[in-house]
């Protein structure tokens, strides 16, 4: 395993493909401030999960990610709430902390679960979580995508009353392409997560999709592109097939093991280092 520095100053190099087994937080305080365009990570909240007896110091992590994010960078912060005599709220108490530091709540956008098999006695079923887009000062990049709209070319159609409290129509064009919502929807599970089997030893996985719609939103090729607990690598996959740069971190060796063997089934090849 291949040692690094860890009191030197990293910069990252034009064909950066990198996996850091280590505590993000140790790994961030040795790298320069405003290096990184997107984050998109999905950390592991209310303990829902078993990460091996791994803690999550938020609130460092968050420090972190705001000095070490570009001026113009985003945050996608995928995140939910535990579900038990309520609602944790987890998540609010979360955006609310990095708007606290520094950055702008952008948008707060909706990962919808097709096919959840998350029931309640007592309410409607749970199928999404948020997806927080927090930004270091006004985005630099929005690719927005688009979707075909349902009726295009030129029709009369009505615009805001005047004074006079009368509805009036004038000509106006309807485009055959409009923004999507920000509300998303994704299928769950092996072929909808991804067709990945590998990915699925990571107990908590989210689609590929999801992670490729956001880096080709938030970011351009050759940006760099960073997921702060990598887990099986699926930001950095759809990051690298899709022509950006990429770092993954993550504390334990055998999440990063496993995307790197899901990277290499995909013929992409990335460095491996040790933060210790």
């Amino acid at each position: 395993m291949q040692q690094i520095d860890t009191t030197a100053t990293w910069q990252p190099s034009t064909d950066t493909a990198k996996l850091i087994i280590g505590n993000c937080v140790d790994v961030m305080r040795r790298w320069p401030d405003n290096i990184i365009q997107l984050t998109v990570t999905s950390p592991p909240y209310d303990s829902l999960r078993d990460y091996r007896g791994y803690d999550f110091p938020f609130e460092a992590i968050a420090t972190e990610l705001y000095r070490v994010t570009a001026q113009g960078g985003v945050l996608v912060w995928v995140v939910g709430d535990r579900i038990k005599n309520g609602r944790s709220l987890t998540s609010f108490r979360q955006a609310l902390y990095f708007q606290k530091i520094g950055f702008f709540a952008h948008d707060i956008m909706i990962y919808q679960k097709k096919n959840t098999p998350f029931m309640r006695s007592n309410a409607y079923t749970n199928a999404y979580e948020f997806m927080f887009i927090m930004s270091k000062g006004k985005p630099s990049t929005f690719n927005p995508l688009k979707e075909p709209t349902q009726r295009h070319g030129y029709e009369m159609l009505p615009h805001n009353k005047l004074p006079d409290g009368i509805n009036k129509k004038t000509l106006k064009q309807l485009k055959k392409e409009k923004t999507r919502t920000n509300i998303w929807s994704y299928a769950v599970g092996l072929g909808g997560t991804t067709k990945d089997k590998i990915a699925f030893r990571h107990p908590a996985v989210f689609p590929e999709k999801l992670a490729l719609e956001h880096i080709l939103s938030w970011s351009n090729p050759g940006d760099l592109v960073l997921d702060p607990m990598c887990g099986s690598g699926t930001t950095g996959k759809m990051a690298l097939l899709n022509g950006r740069r990429f770092i993954g971190i993550d504390i334990s060796a055998e999440y990063i093991d496993i995307a790197r063997q899901r990277l290499a089934d995909c013929g992409l090849s990335v460095a491996i280092e040790s933060e210790s």
